[in-house]
């Protein structure tokens, strides 16, 4: 049994595969993250809305007399049920506004407005969200 006695040649590639991997996994864990902050951000706005709306809603009952208490009062408890802070109550007459925010990890906030009142009552100005 002889052992060949190889010499090693080197040509400045070695290593160049394990590079290109953590090249490739770098860029992969980059898109990885941006996604799930996408995620967390749609997410969240989606919840700024939805307590947004019952909010509106709530308040708007509370306008009308179909529950007890303060328009504003009502909308804002009913806004921390669903996350949310009331940032804004506009209540004129049978018809309230109201602005939630909704506070996401990394100090982001995402924000929404929503406006609610009886069948018939003037609702042509549209909201942006």
């Amino acid at each position: 049994m002889t052992v060949s006695n190889r010499r090693w040649r080197f040509t400045g590639e070695e290593g160049g595969a394990s590079v290109l991997v953590l090249a490739i996994v770098g860029a992969l864990a980059a898109v990885l993250v941006a996604t799930l902050v996408v995620g967390g951000v749609h997410v969240g706005q989606r919840r700024a809305a939805t307590a947004a709306d019952l909010a509106a809603l709530a308040a708007a009952d509370a306008a009308v007399g179909r529950v007890g208490g303060a328009p504003c009062e009502i909308g804002a408890q009913v806004a921390a049920a669903n996350g949310a802070n009331l940032d804004q109550c506009v209540a004129d007459g049978v018809r309230v506004l109201v602005g939630v925010g909704v506070a996401l990890p990394g100090g982001l906030r995402v924000t929404s407005r929503a406006r609610a009142g009886p069948p018939g009552a003037d609702q042509s100005k549209s909201v942006s969200r």
